[in-house]
């Protein structure tokens, strides 16, 4: 059989589980890019992303009465794997990372009912891996990976097959997100040449980009792991295999602030809610302008498993990468009248986000700390020039990683 049939089959057997995640053209996108935009909304699935595929998948081919599935995972992979364990009707055992959200185990354990016992271990996902598959050998149980399995590929690549079906043929262009390679092995595999590919990483975990450039996959640990659903140290060795030919200016990578900036956009103008990975896609429109002109674009919209405490993080890094707030030290002069000539220079569009005066002696000048929001970017050009003009001094240390983390 072969894998263009190996899928179509898996995704034929997927229909006793769930209906096909809808292909929905997006006005909004097409017109802004002037192509044919489609979203694969995989944030509609049961379990709100791609990874029941793959798990579904693997776990059919190996199914028994009295089987026991594990998997070590903190978010996706963890639900779909206890979706599945509930409609098959056996056990699992999913380990977590005692630092998971306890929103994250909460929808984990109701996916998977009283078929899954939930295992929190370690602080680091690495341990948490170990402990798994200690568990796994000296169970005799069936280990699930999130990507590095040639079931998982197969099963993930039922995206490609309902694109297909859905379009009614393949489309000219699709961009996906890579984490661990899963969901883009399956998909070019499926697809083979016929498609041109776009393929989109966080910026603080290439791996895909880096396993291209070396020749093999290489660990770029430490990794930023805001877009969780991609943060992946080191692609897997099989989801590689099928990778390790593409063109490397077709792998591109997207600051984690900027991924911000789609996930605000598709909330307050489409209404759909999006986790970080699942707007890596979307916010790549942009980066692939001109290969685009007038072509039929799928966009792979991986997961909306985002949890709403995290929307004011989320906005505060759009707004800083859109250059609509910044955060300043000000010296301020230890006089009368000091604040209020401060207060004069702002304009009729900007707002004080952030205001922390420590006055900590008698000296002359003390320190501010001062968020500014505004409506437009370019009104920091009149303000940076109004306080220079009135003899400000002042540091900006929006981009300062450093200092954010402690102050802002």
């Amino acid at each position: 059989m072969s894998f263009q049939e190996g899928a179509r089959a898996g995704e034929r057997a997927m229909r006793a589980v769930f209906p096909p995640t809808p292909l929905l053209r997006n006005d909004m996108l097409s017109a802004r890019y002037g192509a044919d935009v489609w979203l694969k909304r995989e944030d509609l699935s049961p379990v709100r992303s791609y990874k029941l595929r793959g798990a579904f998948n693997a776990m059919r081919k190996v199914m028994q009465d009295d089987a026991v599935f594990v998997c070590a995972s903190a978010g996706n992979h963890a639900q779909g794997v206890a979706y599945m364990c509930k409609h098959f009707g056996v056990r699992g055992v999913i380990f977590m990372p005692v630092t998971t959200p306890q929103q994250k185990i909460m929808k984990t354990q109701m996916f998977g009912g009283d078929r899954v016992e939930v295992r929190l271990t370690g602080d680091y996902f690495d341990d948490t891996l170990a402990s798994s598959q200690a568990f796994c050998a000296e169970a005799g149980a069936h280990f699930l990976s999130p990507f590095d399995d040639e079931d998982v590929i197969e099963g993930q690549a039922s995206v490609a097959v309902e694109i297909e079906a859905q379009l009614g043929h393949a489309p000219d262009h699709i961009i996906l997100p890579v984490g661990g390679g899963g969901l883009s092995a399956g998909t070019r595999s499926y697809f083979g040449d016929q498609v041109h590919y776009t393929f989109v990483e966080p910026s603080g975990a290439t791996s895909l980009a880096d396993a291209v450039a070396a020749g093999a996959p290489v660990d770029v640990s430490p990794i930023n792991t805001f877009v969780d659903g991609a943060a992946v140290a080191k692609i897997g060795q099989r989801t590689f295999a099928r990778l390790a030919s593409v063109d490397p200016s077709d792998v591109l990578d997207i600051a984690e602030d900027r991924i911000c900036t789609t996930i605000i956009d598709m909330l307050n103008v489409e209404g759909v809610v999006l986790e970080p990975a699942g707007a890596l896609a979307i916010e790549a429109l942009a980066d692939v302008v001109d290969q685009i002109k007038g072509k039929t674009v799928v966009c792979v919209t991986s997961g909306g498993n985002f949890d709403f405490e995290r929307l004011p993080e989320v906005k505060e890094r759009a707004q800083r990468y859109s250059g609509v707030k910044k955060y300043f030290i000000l010296r301020m002069p230890q006089r009368p009248g000091a604040l209020k000539d401060f207060l004069n220079i702002l304009g009729p569009e900007d707002d004080i986000a952030r205001f922390e005066y420590l006055k900590k002696s008698a000296r002359n000048f003390g320190s501010v700390l001062i968020g500014i929001e505004t409506l437009r970017s370019e009104n920091f050009d009149r303000f940076l020039a109004a306080l220079d003009a009135e003899g400000f001094t002042y540091t900006d240390i929006t981009n300062d990683e450093t200092l954010a983390q402690f102050v802002i």
